[in-house]
């Protein structure tokens, strides 16, 4: 496909070629970013979505599913097989909360928080691999969050005009 090239100033959105777009711009970078986690990943066993789970509950500890799903904006049927298969694995323990029999509560596991110390090289290897400094990385980001929340809200009005 090549590099894409630079639209001309004052070009409308009509002349943009499938290249100059967004949404393949998005779509292809995401793809290569999760193909890049493979081999990160390979030696601990863990698939990306897999690796995300585990990201959060080191960070916020032991989480509901509800709570883990709106974290990493994973409904449940594609979060409960995977939760499922973390148990199985040894690295987390679902238990049902005293306060609400219908809360299922995700923690770690001793083998899921040692994992945390074995897993550090992947956030480093995913840094680098990316070939830009951390302040960037980080501005991009912050400009992806805005960019899901504008869509977010593009979706609910368009959705709201359709009803």
């Amino acid at each position: 496909m090549g590099a894409p090239s630079s639209p001309s100033p004052g070009v409308s959105v009509g002349d943009v070629t499938l290249d100059q777009r967004l949404c393949l711009a998005l779509y292809t970078a995401s793809r290569a970013m999760t193909a890049r986690y493979r081999p990160s990943l390979a030696d601990l066993g863990l698939t990306y979505p897999q690796y995300l789970v585990m990201v959060l509950l080191w960070e916020q500890g032991a989480s509901s599913v509800t709570a883990i799903g709106q974290g990493l904006t994973l409904d449940s049927s594609t979060l409960s097989p995977l939760l499922k298969r973390l148990q199985a694995m040894g690295l987390v323990t679902r238990t049902r909360a005293a306060t609400d029999e219908r809360l299922m509560i995700i923690g770690l596991t001793e083998q899921g928080a040692a994992m945390q110390t074995e897993a550090a090289h992947v956030a480093v290897d995913l840094c680098e691999a990316t070939g830009l400094p951390l302040v960037n990385q980080l501005e991009l980001v912050q400009t992806l969050h805005e960019l899901t929340s504008e869509l977010d809200a593009s979706t609910r009005a368009a959705l709201a005009r359709q009803a």
